[in-house]
């Protein structure tokens, strides 16, 4: 591994365990550690930016939201594309065949159409609050969406995405998916944020956890998958540390001189 730049983090079973829902004290130091060394840390992630977690003593130099949908660095946006509404709509035409609510996201706001338990649960993995809104119809007619959110198996794949053109799945926990422009993607937001920085894949290390992470290890000269990622993640990683409840990051990081 040569000497790396810039680092890019998932958020939700890397960054964070999923059971404890905080980032740990040594993770949280690792983080401290990486910025004085003046290493760029950004966060790769399908939240979106209101969804970003802020962590004590720590400023993120590049936020990949919604899955490389929507990627900035301060008030800067560095990239931008989202989802033709013709597609949005026929999505969520698409869902209600399957008895489905959705939830759009906008770069500022999360609206939901109705509330199911997986929808629910969803929420809750990032503390957010699942807010189904009369305006549900105006939002998508008016407004830009970068991703949409459901309930669903791996078997709806097919159904939600009949008759769209210009969306895909990118889907991280196995009862639910989120749906986001087809020229969108992990992999395709870092490039963006390396061009941005004037850096190479080469120059940038991922850690992740999900089958969403695929993408982004593609993109980098390192990916490196914690002990509790998916299987397929981990048959597409560089190397696999400890698990994120066991601060694996932080002793990959100490092990190899990083911190």
């Amino acid at each position: 591994m040569q000497d790396v730049k810039i680092l890019f983090f998932d958020i939700d079973g890397t960054l964070i365990d999923m059971d404890r829902k905080q980032i740990s004290e040594k993770m949280l130091e690792t983080l401290i550690r990486l910025k004085e060394k003046g290493l760029l840390l950004c966060v790769a992630t399908g939240r979106g930016p209101m969804g970003v977690p802020h962590f004590p003593g720590v400023e993120f130099d590049a936020c990949l939201t919604y899955n490389g949908a929507c990627c900035f660095s301060g008030q800067h946006m560095i990239y931008s594309s989202p989802i033709p509404t013709e597609d949005v709509k026929q999505i969520i035409k698409n869902a209600s065949r399957i008895n489905r609510p959705v939830s759009v996201a906008t770069k500022d706001r999360l609206l939901s159409n109705g509330r199911d338990k997986d929808l629910e649960d969803y929420y809750a993995i990032s503390k957010a609050e699942l807010i189904v809104s009369e305006d549900f119809d105006d939002v998508v007619d008016r407004e830009e969406i970068y991703q949409l959110m459901l309930g669903c198996r791996e078997r709806d794949y097919p159904e939600l995405l009949r008759n769209v053109r210009s969306a895909k799945i990118a889907a991280w926990w196995e009862r639910a998916a989120d749906i986001i422009p087809a020229a969108a993607g992990k992999g395709n937001g870092i490039q963006k944020i390396l061009e941005y920085y004037h850096l190479d894949a080469a120059d940038a290390i991922a850690f992740g956890d999900g089958n969403n992470d695929i993408e982004m290890f593609h993109a980098v000269g390192t990916g490196v998958a914690v002990e509790n990622a998916s299987e397929q993640l981990k048959a597409e990683a560089d190397e696999v540390c400890g698990h994120v409840a066991e601060d694996g990051i932080y002793y990959y990081c100490l092990e190899r001189g990083m911190i």
